[in-house]
């Protein structure tokens, strides 16, 4: 049986604190494992968030703008103050030495969710400056199109404008957003059907081959019925399923999606792994974690985690002789911890225990430190 046990020396006194495994680190066959849904792990592809853009002029600033003589700044007040109907200098042009002080050029983005937008929404904009302005606060937006994403670059799809707030005057005082600044000028979609198929497309943490596999065992399984062949997913690689539409319901694809993404499943299992964010001080274990044999010294603690066998001396030799001689399950990274918060380890040494154990090759997960 796998067992974790400490040794505690001090002076003369020998203290020993032994977690059986049966307690924390096997997992009994008639537990419930949890359940979700497809669309907790998944999204289609084609629904994701999209970036408008497009390059502005901030006014009304207090001598913290551009430096005299910013020629990009220069040239784009001349254009705006065109495209207004006043006519600039005999060639179009300003002074090329002009006093920009009280305008900034910025860069202008907005985020278009993944259900897309209508035209008369308003959006959130961002505003960060691009020239050699020093802040940017107490000015406005002038008026500035933002254009699409890659192909739609050069579509203006909305408007923006409005005054800005700096997000953080003290240590960014370049960088600022208009609330509902942004207002739609055309609808935006995303297609997600094409040539009658539609892609989901597993979440990060989800991606997995067996994960993909078993998504579009489900579907066929479940919704397989509804064509000939019984196939309507099949998995491309641990990231993407295909599915193909059923005829009957091409012309009303949002009914068979909402049936595909409702299916319940067995929560995923993915790739075990530990997340430690050292900062918070914090150590997510997924329950099945495993490490191999170690010994772990601790200052004045041994701490033994591994399989004890039959026969065994020391503190804790083991009593019985197994009747299954077979494999026994590895002890589980959770008692492991369990043990050290009960011997009242601090946080920031359990954490250098388990990357210790990642880099003698003991965990048998992925280590994630953030």
């Amino acid at each position: 049986m796998p067992q974790i046990t400490a040794r505690i020396n001090r002076f003369v006194r020998l203290a020993t604190v032994v977690l059986a495994a049966a307690a924390g680190l096997l997992i009994g066959g008639a537990d419930l494992q949890a359940r979700t849904l497809v669309k907790n792990i998944c999204h289609i592809k084609g629904q994701e968030e999209n970036t408008l853009q497009g390059l502005g002029l901030v006014v009304g600033l207090k001598g913290t703008g551009d430096s005299a003589g910013s020629a990009p700044t220069i040239r784009s007040l001349a254009r705006a103050i065109q495209l207004m109907g006043t006519p600039v200098g005999k060639r179009g042009q300003l002074d090329p030495k002009a006093d920009v002080k009280n305008v900034a050029l910025v860069l202008v983005t907005a985020t278009v969710p993944a259900a897309g937008c209508r035209q008369g929404d308003t959006l959130d904009c961002t505003v960060s400056s691009i020239g050699g302005a020093k802040s940017l606060l107490g000015g406005e937006l002038f008026i500035t199109a933002l254009q699409g994403p890659q192909v739609d670059s050069q579509r203006v799809y909305a408007f923006a404008q409005g005054a800005i707030h700096l997000d953080d005057p003290k240590v960014f005082p370049t960088r600022g957003t208009v609330f509902k600044g942004c207002r739609m000028e055309e609808d935006f979609f995303n297609q997600f059907i094409k040539d009658g198929k539609i892609t989901l497309v597993l979440d990060k943490d989800h991606a997995d081959f067996q994960v993909s596999q078993d998504v579009a065992e489900l579907i066929n399984g479940q919704l397989g019925f509804q064509t000939r062949s019984g196939e309507l997913a099949h998995a491309i690689n641990q990231q993407n399923i295909e599915v193909v539409i059923p005829s009957q319901y091409r012309e009303k694809p949002v009914s068979f999606i909402s049936q595909v993404l409702s299916l319940p499943m067995l929560d995923p299992q993915t790739e075990a792994r530990v997340v430690i964010n050292e900062r918070a001080g914090s150590i997510v274990i997924g329950g099945d974690v495993e490490i191999g044999n170690v010994n772990i010294t601790h200052k004045n603690m041994v701490i033994e985690a591994g399989t004890a066998q039959a026969g065994a001396t020391g503190p804790n030799p083991s009593h019985f002789v197994p009747i299954d001689t077979g494999p026994v399950p590895a002890p589980k990274l959770k008692a492991l911890v369990e043990t050290l918060n009960t011997l009242k380890v601090p946080t920031d040494d359990v954490i250098e225990i388990i990357k210790g154990i990642e880099r003698d090759g003991k965990l048998h997960g992925d280590l994630i430190i953030q």
